[in-house]
């Protein structure tokens, strides 16, 4: 069973800075994708931003030059570096990885509050 930990949210003033990690474990196979989502009270969950196996990365459009993924192999980790964050970032984030053989694993979620 794919064991995804989640770390590093909290409350940050709006301007602050977080940085989000996700360690996936309990697999052998093979991790291709590898990204977050969130959730806001009342809202759809959307997708953040994804790291491809090569590194290729996507983001939102409302995260785009604030917000850096990235992915480190050897620890089955990725990462997400937020800066310039607003209070409209305020969510649940959520890790998410598609596995070899498995499909798509989702952690348990990191509450992220923007707020002065």
């Amino acid at each position: 069973q794919v064991r995804l930990v989640e770390s590093g949210g909290g409350l940050v003033q709006p301007g602050g800075s977080l940085r989000l990690s996700c360690a996936a474990s309990g697999t052998s196979y093979d991790i291709y994708t590898m990204g977050w989502s969130r959730q806001a009270p009342g809202k759809e969950r959307e997708l953040v931003a994804n790291i491809y196996s090569r590194g290729r990365t996507t983001y939102a459009d409302s995260v785009k030059g604030r917000f850096t993924i990235s992915r480190d192999n050897t620890k089955n980790t990725v990462y997400l570096q937020m800066n310039s964050l607003k209070p409209e970032d305020t969510a649940i984030y959520y890790c998410e990885v598609l596995v070899q053989y498995l499909g798509d694993q989702w952690g348990q979620g990191t509450q992220v509050i923007v707020s002065s």
